[in-house]
């Protein structure tokens, strides 16, 4: 009797483990978002935001090997490779050799792996997940590490560095050849998980969301999650919200509540696929504030002033929110390349 018990207990102890293990793992960077630019979503949206979701929340430091004021592309290498490294750099330490993405990591064990952004696809932030380059503004070699890359699906702008290219390169007719869907004018209605598509819409950037970009980020990540969810294996997705950094640059308070709303409705689409699938790890965070913004009264005692101390980048603490198998384990204050090894961790790489 004894010994049942005791079996018992391991096989429950065993099932609760089994349940803490994600198969799929979606991140969110909201690229310069702080705590002032979140709160925004609590004020200026039209009911409650989609971080109301969020049980699990801790705090993140962002320093870089080089500054204590990180840049994006030190940031996401942190997110994407587990090192601290410079400010500038993609996908290399700070000696500037090659260290491996997660990415690339979950590809070898047949994963697939989206990208989004809505800047340009070699932007830092989406560039340190598949690239590895000493600047971050080598875009032209960027782009052609994704074209060789095993990246399944991605969209964004930046077609340029596909296109015009120096070297009279055309990436985006080569990567046709190597079985991409690719589109430089809409996003697909459908999406068949035995092929790969890239979408690159803008030369440059995507339009901010109070000029003229509609729903392009949210509806791009739901095709992405249409088509990554086919795998039987697993997938990983990066999306980023590049514009939240561009407005407080810019300090641009307009802006910066367009985005950060657009931003929210990106996590109703993630948080909605992860709650039906309940399989999915979701992170939730940013690489860095920009700006220095912050929410102070405004004319009237029921409006609020966002005020901005400068137009770069600052050292201050990041929330990060975790949802679904494995989230507790995001809680705490710890440094951001902590993130790739909880995310690795969880998924036993």
């Amino acid at each position: 009797m004894k010994l049942f018990k005791i079996l018992s207990l391991l096989l429950v102890t065993s099932s609760l483990f089994a349940q803490d293990k994600p198969k799929n793992v979606i991140m969110l960077i909201g690229d310069g978002m702080g705590l002032s630019q979140i709160s925004t979503a609590f004020y200026y949206k039209d009911g409650p935001s989609n971080f109301e979701q969020f049980k699990n929340i801790g705090f993140i430091k962002t320093s870089s090997a080089s500054s204590k004021v990180t840049d994006s592309a030190a940031g996401a290498t942190a997110f994407a490779s587990g090192q601290k490294t410079y400010n500038g750099a993609v996908g290399v330490d700070a000696d500037t050799l090659s260290i491996p993405t997660i990415v690339e990591e979950l590809e070898a064990k047949n994963y697939k792996t989206g990208l989004i952004s809505l800047s340009t696809i070699t932007h830092a932030t989406p560039a340190c997940y598949y690239a590895h380059v000493k600047s971050r503004n080598m875009h032209e070699e960027i782009a052609e590490q994704l074209a060789n890359s095993q990246v399944d699906f991605f969209a964004g702008a930046g077609l340029k560095f596909f296109t015009d290219r120096s070297d009279k390169k055309n990436l985006f007719e080569d990567m046709k050849l190597k079985g991409f869907e690719m589109d430089s004018v809409s996003l697909s209605t459908r999406v068949n998980i035995n092929k790969k598509y890239g979408f690159l819409l803008e030369e440059e950037e995507m339009p901010a969301k109070h000029i003229s970009r509609g729903d392009f980020h949210p509806k791009a990540t739901q095709l992405a999650l249409d088509y990554l969810s086919q795998s039987e294996d697993g997938f990983f997705l990066m999306t980023e919200g590049s514009f939240i950094d561009w407005a407080g640059h810019q300090n641009n308070a307009e802006m910066l509540v367009a985005e950060q709303l657009d931003f929210d409705d990106v996590l109703a689409v993630v948080l909605d696929f992860a709650k039906k699938d309940k399989n999915t790890l979701v992170v939730v965070t940013a690489d860095h504030e920009t700006g220095g913004v912050a929410l102070t009264g405004g004319e009237t005692p029921d409006k609020l002033k966002l005020k901005f101390n400068t137009k770069h980048h600052t050292a201050a603490l990041i929330p990060i929110f975790a949802y679904g198998p494995g989230s507790e384990n995001f809680q705490g204050i710890y440094e951001n390349n902590e993130v790739y090894h909880k995310i690795k961790a969880l998924l036993e790489l």
